[in-house]
């Protein structure tokens, strides 16, 4: 008699629909955890409490940073996806990956809600995550690296950023080395990993590019209704999954276009150095 596992794993429709539904309600149940969370913190001893009010600019602010700094965190998804496939690799995947995310936003948000009155170590928090953003726009050149042979404008634009983040990361490199892991090492593909080793390992990798994302997230708190930005972040990482998984080479193939990698760049860029310059106020602040 066959069991339910077996009909899926004998219909591609059961196997592309089932994994599709339950990302949704994964997406459900991790607002849901949000919302639980944002209240504890607001039972804190804090000054100004997180406003519990959804606005749709707040949820697209979130949706369109989070997808503009995923470039990384996609390309490990494709290859995650080659090494393990079938629906159930996928579940672990998602649900992993899901999880991964939202606890890890949550978490910076509990982070900024206990130590944004502690000005100083917050400052040095954002500066840390702004210097990790020049290492991922570093890293996102190679994606358009043919632009030097092209010669006119598009070497001038490479060659511009190419020296100039190569310059500042010689100077980033000792510090980074001492509180940043090797994200080279964790993005390696893995093989022989069990289901729950793999929805472990899927739920890590947010984590370990958790930092990168603190110094577009800090920043924005102060212009943003924090709540909205988290249900932004988590939308965002389900429409990401999903995108991946209907539409695999396509996906990937997008995020790593030279225009998309470019235009990311500029992002990382542009965020790092808000992130200096915002960390610069805070201790300039406390100076006067």
């Amino acid at each position: 008699m066959k069991t339910p596992f077996d009909r899926i794993d004998g219909s591609p429709i059961l196997g592309q629909v089932i994994p599709l539904l339950l990302t949704v309600v994964v997406l459900g149940v991790l607002l849901a955890i949000l919302h639980l969370a944002l209240t504890i913190f607001n039972m804190l001893p804090v000054k100004i409490p997180i406003v519990m009010q959804i606005h749709a600019v707040d949820v697209i602010v979130g949706i369109t940073i989070y997808l503009k700094t995923s470039i990384d965190f996609a390309i490990f998804m494709g290859r995650l996806m080659t090494t393990y496939q079938g629906w159930r690799s996928r579940v672990a995947i998602e649900i992993g990956t899901a999880f991964g995310n939202a606890f890890g936003t949550i978490a910076i948000i509990g982070m900024w809600v206990m130590f944004k009155d502690i000005h100083l170590l917050l400052a040095l928090m954002v500066l840390i995550a702004s210097l990790v953003l020049f290492e991922l726009a570093h890293g996102s050149l190679e994606h358009f690296g043919n632009w030097e042979s092209e010669g006119g404008i598009k070497k001038l634009l490479y060659l511009t950023l190419s020296r100039s983040l190569t310059a500042v990361t010689r100077l980033t490199d000792p510090v980074l080395s001492r509180v940043m892991p090797n994200l080279g090492e964790k993005l390696k593909g893995k093989t022989g990993l069990s289901w729950k080793k793999l929805l472990g390992f899927s739920g890590s990798v947010p984590f370990i590019l958790g930092l990168d994302d603190f110094a577009g997230y800090v920043p924005l708190f102060s212009v943003v209704n924090v709540y909205g930005f988290a249900i932004g972040v988590i939308t965002a990482h389900t429409i990401l999954n999903i995108s991946l998984f209907l539409s695999p080479k396509r996906t990937i193939e997008a995020v790593k276009n030279e225009y998309v990698s470019f235009a990311g760049t500029i992002a990382f860029i542009a965020l790092a150095l808000y992130g200096i310059w915002e960390s610069g106020k805070i201790v300039l602040t406390l100076i006067r």
